[in-house]
């Protein structure tokens, strides 16, 4: 596959992660709010990658409020939504974030900014709870965190929506463009970090890519992205945020959430990783002609996130140190993870008899 920093560039706009970060007027929002949802209260405005996203508290209820980018074609955000839908419907025992419908009973409305671009706005209900980031979850956590991703996946086998063949530049599939970030690492021990991983995502799963089994995944299946309850036995208690689902090879919505677990630790770097995949395979099953590709498509994936960091931080200079932080995080990370022969990791993966997490 060619290498194209145009492609990336594309992948980039298509993701709307070079839209406008305008503020809304908060007078519109109550009124649409109002009108539309029946909603009101005070507003807290929460950090988010693209669009802009709110904290309503209104009475005794919280609320999400989220209203997508300024070149986000409405099919996209449907997308999101139109999964999150699909899923309280087909299987409503998962435990995915609620949508709060309008008054006519419709999951979303446009708004019209006034400065020429028409917009989405949602309402989730709010799950409170912690974050999984939040807490050091055990071997027997990560199992159950697993199996719920995989119980998504086997839900979402049948969804279908006419926007879910976008262009998104995290999809791991597009992971060699991403050559065009390697230069924005300073440091010349991370370029060649990046650069081994390319190479090995060419030679083991880029020739796999046209076999691959394919479907909407959720995309983005991350610590930040799950609400956990340590004191129950379910422990997840919602899936939050499809702002990435997409149809690509399922394999690699494991392998977003592995990224985010590998080298966590100098003694085991792949610990946590084999207890959730374990989880996984209870409700899902990856086939074995699959599994060895697990752990390169995640390693691709923590080489992705540390990458990001730098372009972020040009484009947000207030958040520079940050950002920069966390981009030595996932390289230490990925230091540790790649300091394993692949061989090995692989070979854990397909022992399915031995122990979650051993």
């Amino acid at each position: 596959m060619k290498r194209s920093p145009n492609v990336l560039q594309r992948l980039l706009e298509d993701s709307s992660l070079l839209s406008s970060r305008e503020s809304i007027d908060p007078l519109l929002l109550k009124s649409v709010l109002g009108k539309h949802f029946g909603l009101s209260g005070h507003f807290e405005r929460l950090g988010s990658e693209k669009g802009h996203t709110f904290r309503l508290k209104a009475d005794a209820s919280e609320y999400l409020v989220k209203v997508s980018p300024s070149d986000e074609p409405e099919q996209m955000t449907a997308l999101q939504i139109g999964a999150m839908r699909y899923l309280d419907d087909a299987a409503n025992a998962l435990p995915i974030q609620r949508i709060k419908p309008t008054l006519d009973q419709r999951d979303s409305v446009p708004i019209d900014l006034g400065d020429g671009t028409c917009r989405t706005l949602s309402v989730f209900c709010f799950v409170k709870g912690l974050l999984w980031e939040q807490m050091d979850a055990n071997i027997e956590q990560l199992t159950k965190v697993g199996h719920i991703l995989g119980r998504v996946n086997v839900a979402l086998r049948l969804f279908r929506h006419p926007a879910a063949a976008r262009s998104l530049v995290y999809d791991i599939r597009h992971f060699l463009h991403w050559a065009g970030l390697v230069e924005y690492a300073p440091d010349p021990k991370h370029r060649l970090l990046a650069k081994r991983v390319l190479n090995i995502f060419e030679e083991v799963v880029l020739p796999r890519l046209p076999s691959l089994e394919m479907q909407v995944i959720h995309g983005d299946y991350a610590p930040n992205n799950v609400v956990v309850d340590p004191h129950s036995e379910v422990f997840v208690k919602a899936v939050l945020d499809f702002g990435d689902a997409v149809h690509s090879a399922v394999i690699f919505d494991p392998a977003n959430t592995v990224a985010h677990l590998i080298g966590r630790t100098q003694d085991h770097p792949w610990h946590d990783a084999f207890a959730f995949v374990a989880g996984y395979e209870q409700s899902r099953p990856i086939d074995d002609s699959e599994l060895p590709l697990l752990p390169v498509a995640a390693l691709a994936r923590l080489t992705m996130l540390a990458l990001i960091r730098y372009w972020k931080a040009e484009r947000a200079p207030d958040q520079t140190d940050e950002l920069l932080a966390s981009a030595e995080y996932y390289w230490a990370n990925l230091e540790r993870a790649m300091a394993v022969p692949l061989d090995d990791v692989i070979a854990r993966f397909c022992s399915r008899a031995a122990a979650p997490g051993g």
